[in-house]
């Protein structure tokens, strides 16, 4: 018998690793997280705290930092918005249809991932900046893209695009279209099909890619900060309203806006990891199938 325990203590795992391998592993990992990732977390909460509650909730009375803040849930909740819709058609053209060109735009769903964002703003700044492609035509009619939030909008769609739509293309591809194809078959239209057999199906899948383009969208630096001008109090996001306060040495009021911005994206991985649960479920309930 004390043979047999030690056997088992010693035994490797189902990957051929030794327990000492694996806590080597598992050491590693928990270091890394806590030196690149909770250090730094806790060192932006106790330096927005480090003077007070009452200086924290002064630095939001600042009207820059509240137009910095309605700007980002502004510009997140437009591009989620649209990235949702149509990412969501984009999915299940791709997964649900077979048609010339299928693999140029899962390509293109792709490039926001492969090009810096920076060059993503300077695409937008070169179609519609005042001596750009666009910019002087449009701007002749009062419409201004560039410097203004239009821009912003259009810069954080490109950036967050794939986020919804890369979530469901695989599940929907998974799923295949014999659902469809027997609701078709007993009278259901098109539009009733997809609410009432391809939605209830992703719903979760479409929720998670949800989540994670809210996270991009509000973090989102480096496109913005080329097409947005950095003016104070109109286009300024939090993330370059941080940087602006930082650079003036404004720390406390830096901070204070950083730990919101935080605060928001761990509401994100909370809502995230209850959705992951789902989304596990779902996932291996269409395996049994």
């Amino acid at each position: 018998m004390s043979d047999l325990t030690i056997n088992a203590d010693v035994a490797p795992g189902a990957t051929g690793e030794t327990p000492l391998v694996k806590a080597a592993l598992i050491s590693t990992a928990v270091l890394f997280l806590a030196v690149f990732l909770f250090l730094p977390l806790i060192v932006v909460f106790l330096e927005g705290f480090r003077k007070g509650v009452g200086v924290f909730m002064e630095s939001f009375a600042d009207p820059d930092t509240l137009s910095a803040v309605k700007l980002t849930l502004l510009v997140a909740a437009i591009a989620v918005s649209f990235n949702a819709i149509v990412g969501l058609a984009a999915s299940w053209a791709i997964a649900k249809h077979h048609f010339k060109g299928k693999n140029l735009l899962l390509t293109l769903i792709d490039l926001p991932f492969s090009i810096s964002p920076v060059i993503s703003g300077l695409v937008y700044v070169l179609l519609f900046g005042a001596h750009g492609w666009l910019g002087p035509l449009l701007q002749s009619q009062g419409i201004q893209i560039i410097f203004a939030v239009p821009g912003i909008v259009l810069a954080t769609i490109l950036v967050t695009f794939p986020f919804v739509a890369r979530e469901l293309i695989p599940l929907m591809q998974s799923q295949g279209t014999s659902e469809e194809e027997a609701a078709l078959s007993l009278g259901a239209s098109g539009w009733q099909t997809f609410m009432k057999v391809t939605l209830p199906n992703i719903k979760w899948a479409l929720l998670y890619g949800v989540l994670l383009c809210n996270a991009r969208a509000m973090g989102e630096f480096g496109a913005v900060s080329v097409v947005s001008g950095h003016i104070r109090g109109l286009t300024n996001t939090m993330p370059l309203h941080i940087e602006i306060l930082y650079n003036e040495y404004n720390f406390v009021a830096a901070f204070a806006v950083a730990t919101l911005l935080a605060s928001l994206a761990l509401v994100t991985l909370v809502a995230k990891s209850v959705l992951e649960r789902h989304y596990a479920g779902e996932l291996n309930a269409l395996q049994r199938q």
